[in-house]
Formats: structure tokens, sequence, C-alpha cells
């Protein structure tokens, strides 16, 4: 037996969960599938304890789709982006300048929340939609494209036929793989370990990243634990520190932390697991084929600076389904597409080189090369126009 659908998504994560609730609430027949079973629990084994920032034009995508209300109240928001230099003899600040969303506009710049239950939400949403068959536990394994549909095996013996395929199955994408769609891979030797922490001081709404070598050590607000106030921390090194790191004693690993947070927030308590990812920057050669379009991390992956990642993939989501609005009709036809690719394609280039240079910059561990970054930092905030060009760029503005 073959089942049919309008869309059929390869990837169960953020992305391809996100994706499933927006074109079912569009009315679209969406089957998503995912080979593992998403976990949705803070505590459960495998939880995702890392964070996402969502952008000021995700709210408007996530609130169609009937996501937004769910998170909002466990949603901190971000209405500062505090950049900090702490490139001299000692770990110290020696330049602070502050990107206030207040110069841009009334909203925030974003709201930050926790991705386990980013993930909970998006499946109590997906059971609240008809149109979309959600199949954890099943993945892609092969598809045949035709004119009209493409024709879809999955892993545990079924066919779909679909008039779009959607991969949303991350830098390893099976789908992209059977298009045989190359990539461009940028490798740093470079690590992030995320965890939480409470401090003494209230964040007051403020994401700080804190530039001296390895990386950036950036600071994200979280809603208060336990009536402390708490940050999501993402501390990027190269990768035998982050191992290093990763392994120390709770107390060990706190006292570096508040030291290389330039103690801006006074001692750093630990209130979740460490976690540790490779970072690199990736890029597919083109993000569509026959009756497919890539998107998220199928498509593009760059390191967490700027809060690029997600949003970047909410911006393919918000293209494809514009275009499924446009034309229902032709979901998955070649003109259609070849839109998708030309409003896509060379914007992710832009951000993906962005982002790649400023993780470039922030690894700099010569006292020159500090020197020089934090002079740019300098003469970008100085100048008012630029600086507030920048954070509508930073918004995923394109002109």
């Amino acid at each position: 037996m073959t089942e049919t659908a309008d869309i059929l998504i390869s990837g169960g994560g953020i992305a391809g969960l996100t994706a499933a609730c927006a074109f079912g609430a569009a009315g679209f027949s969406v089957i998503c599938v995912d080979p593992a079973p998403p976990v949705t629990e803070e505590r459960a084994e495998g939880a995702d304890l890392r964070t996402t920032a969502l952008l000021q034009p995700a709210r408007a995508l996530l609130t169609e789709a009937g996501i937004w209300d769910r998170i909002a109240p466990d949603a901190a928001a971000l209405q500062i982006m505090r950049i900090v230099d702490a490139g001299g003899a000692e770990p110290t600040p020696r330049l602070i300048r502050d990107f206030n969303a207040a110069d841009i506009g009334s909203d925030p710049f974003g709201w930050n929340v926790p991705n386990w239950l980013l993930r909970r939400e998006l499946v109590a949403r997906i059971a609240e939609l008809p149109e979309v068959d959600f199949r954890p536990g099943t993945g892609f394994e092969s598809m045949v494209s035709r004119d009209r549909e493409a024709l879809v095996r999955l892993s545990d013996g079924s066919r779909t036929r679909a008039r779009l395929v959607i991969g949303a199955d991350g830098r390893a994408s099976p789908v992209r793989a059977a298009l045989r769609i190359g990539v461009r891979t940028f490798r740093y030797g470079q690590k992030a370990v995320t965890f939480a922490v409470t401090h003494g001081p209230p964040h007051h709404n403020v994401s700080t990243e804190i530039h001296r070598s390895g990386g950036p050590f950036t600071l994200v607000p979280l809603s208060d634990h336990e009536g402390q106030p708490c940050s999501a921390v993402v501390w990027m090194e190269r990768g035998p520190e982050a191992q290093r790191l990763a392994a120390l004693p709770e107390d060990a690993f706190e006292a570096e932390a508040t030291a290389r947070s330039a103690d801006l927030y006074g001692p750093l308590k630990l209130v979740s697991k460490r976690l540790i990812w490779p970072i690199i920057s990736q890029i597919a050669e083109t993000m569509t084929g026959p009756r497919t379009a890539l998107m998220a991390e199928a498509a593009h992956v760059v390191p967490p600076i700027g809060a690029q990642g997600l949003n970047m993939s909410l911006a393919d989501l918000a293209c494809l389904l514009d275009l499924a609005r446009t034309h229902p009709d032709q979901i998955g036809d070649p003109g259609p597409l070849r839109t998708y690719e030309r409003r896509r394609h060379p914007e992710v280039r832009l951000r993906v080189t962005g982002v790649d240079a400023l993780n470039r910059a922030s690894m700099a561990g010569a006292p020159v090369l500090r020197d020089l970054r934090a002079k740019g930092v300098e003469a970008l905030y100085g100048l008012a126009p630029v600086r507030k060009t920048l954070m509508r760029l930073g918004l995923g503005a394109t002109g």
C-alpha cells in the first residue's frame, strides 16, 4: 500500500517539527518522519539542554503555526546584545558595547527558549493537527522523483507519494545524500561546551558575548531557576581545551567558567549537565532537487554566533510556506523550487560567510589580533547608522 501526502518531511528536530506544524496549520497534508523519537523532558536521557534564541521574524511564523502561545510563558526576552572584549593581558573587560533593540524598534531582538521545551510543545501541537502524521522511529530510505510527485521509501518498508519532499534531516542529511548534492565544509578544530548557570546579579534581559581567545563565551538570558537569575552558556574553545573543560570536577569547572566570564555576573553556579558539540560551517551546493527542497542543517550549518542557526532555518521555512500558499497547485513543481533557490541560497551563502569570519576573529589568540578585533568592534559601534544596519541584518533583514 502506498500513501499520499502533499509534503513529506524527513527530520523530526526542531526545524522539521516546526515545518510540520506550519504546513499542517496551513491546511496541507504532511507526513513527518525521523528515526529517533524526540526527547521532550528536561531530565530524560538524551535531552537537548541547549537553548535557542528565536529572533523577531520567527514570532509571526510560530504564531501562525500555533506554537508561539505555547512557548511564550517560558521565553526570556533578549533586549540588549552586549559585546565584551576581554582580550588584554588579564581576562577582564577592556571594552563593553551594548546593541539595544530599542534603537531599531519597540520589540526585543528575540526570545530565548530551552530546546527540550520547544520539542515538547511542537509535538503537542502536532497532536492537535489532523493534517500531520508524525512517525518517530521511522526514517527516510530512498526516493524516486517523477513529473508530478516523488515516491519515497521509508525505513519501515512503507512507501509514500508526495508532491514535495523537504529534507530537514541534519548536517548528514539522507535526503541530500540521495540527491547527490555536495557540501562545502569549514572545520575550526573547535567545540562548544553548553550548560546553564545561576548567578547573583540579574541579567536584565541582556545577552552577553565575551571575547578573549578560542571563541566567544556567551551568556543568554533564561527564566529564573529556583528564584535565582539564570543564563544559558555557550563556551566555544579549541577541541582539546573544550574536552578538558567538560571533564573537570564541578567546582573546578565553575571557577574556570567564572574567570572566563570576566566575572561580570559574579560566581557562576552550574545547574545543568555539560554537553559538548563540534563546531563547523557547512553549505550545500544547492538547496533544491527534483521535487525536493533542503532546509535547516541539511542546507547550512553555522557556529552558534549571533543566533543565526535556527533563525536561518525558519527563514527557509517561511519562504517555502509562502510559495506553497501562493502556488498551492504547484507544490514541488520546478518553478516554485527555482524561486526558493533564488531567494534563499545567495542569502544563506552570505550569512555562512559572515558567521565564519566572525568565528575566526573570535578565535584569535595573538595579542595583536585581539587588539584589532577590539578596534573593529569599537569602530562599528561608533557609527550609529552602521550599528543600526548591523542589528537589522542580524534579525534577518536583507535590504
